[in-house]
């Protein structure tokens, strides 16, 4: 669906590039996860891809279309969630739904139903000038649905949300995948990206360096180690075991088989951690 090859981008027109030979491609119905910190090229790459951007190098494909010459029809096809909410501020959120969907030349949904999805349901007739910033941005959500989109782009989709609301967004996302939307994810979220996405590409400093599914990542980044809490003489004892070493491995059936565990679970590697590994430095 998505195809980028030896993109380029440089914003200053010389060697300094914010994006600098990335390739990448996202099959049908995939969620793939963006992700790097600030300024490593993640939003540069995907507006390039929504043509708010010129393609200066490289070339871009998304359903077959080249984004160079992208037509009405790629751009019906396509909903886009903004990180920053740009909405008409004297416009109720159901007005500016309203308005939205009459841009499109297809079937779109009923805007009352993405108002409730999103938890808006009772505000759809304040003024979006009176909303609150995670309300704001439930309803950008809500609005890169209104055209049933093929091919969604996601910026930060739970970025300023609370825990239940930011879960939410999580399961809208996963169900509107499953009847066949094809996600494109930008994130330095790592919860997001581990819970949601099939593939992920580490981007740092405008490279990919890493690209792979976060199953693969873990396994082949994490620590082969076994977390044990259990009792001991009456007493708490925490433990980290190794699972391939045959002495550990001895050690961690005795603890099992004396039924006095209280709490064990495998030493993964986290998303965050195997990114830090790779480049360095954190997602901030």
């Amino acid at each position: 669906m998505i195809e980028v090859k030896n993109l380029y981008h440089s914003y200053t027109n010389d060697k300094k590039f914010a994006v600098e030979d990335v390739s990448f491609k996202i099959e049908k119905s995939e969620i793939f996860g963006f992700l790097g910190p600030s300024g490593a090229g993640k939003s540069t790459t995907q507006n390039i891809l929504l043509g708010l951007l010129q393609l200066q190098k490289g070339s871009a494909t998304i359903d077959g279309y080249d984004v160079k010459n992208a037509s009405d029809k790629l751009f019906n096809s396509i909903g886009v969630s903004f990180e920053q909410s740009n909405l008409y501020s004297k416009l109720t959120g159901l007005e500016n739904l309203d308005f939205y969907r009459n841009l499109f030349s297809v079937e779109t949904e009923d805007p009352k139903k993405l108002l409730d999805m999103v938890g808006l349901g009772n505000d759809g007739k304040k003024r979006a000038s009176a909303y609150s910033k995670g309300m704001k941005h439930r309803l950008t959500f809500a609005r890169s649905m209104l055209n049933k989109p093929k091919i969604w782009f996601l910026d930060e989709p739970t970025t300023g949300l609370d825990p239940a609301t930011a879960e939410n967004i999580i399961s809208i996302i996963r169900e509107k995948n499953k009847d066949g939307a094809t996600v494109f994810l930008t994130t330095h979220n790592m919860h997001v990206a581990d819970t949601l996405c099939d593939r992920v590409g580490f981007i740092d400093e405008g490279k990919i360096v890493l690209m792979d599914s976060p199953r693969n990542l873990k396994l082949k980044y994490g620590k082969k180690l076994v977390d044990i809490e259990y009792d001991k003489n009456g007493k708490s004892v925490k433990e980290s075991l190794s699972y391939i070493d045959k002495k550990d491995q001895k050690k961690l059936n005795e603890i099992i088989n004396s039924g006095k565990v209280e709490m064990m679970h495998t030493k993964e590697a986290t998303l965050a951690e195997i990114f830090i590994q790779v480049t360095g430095r954190g997602l901030v």
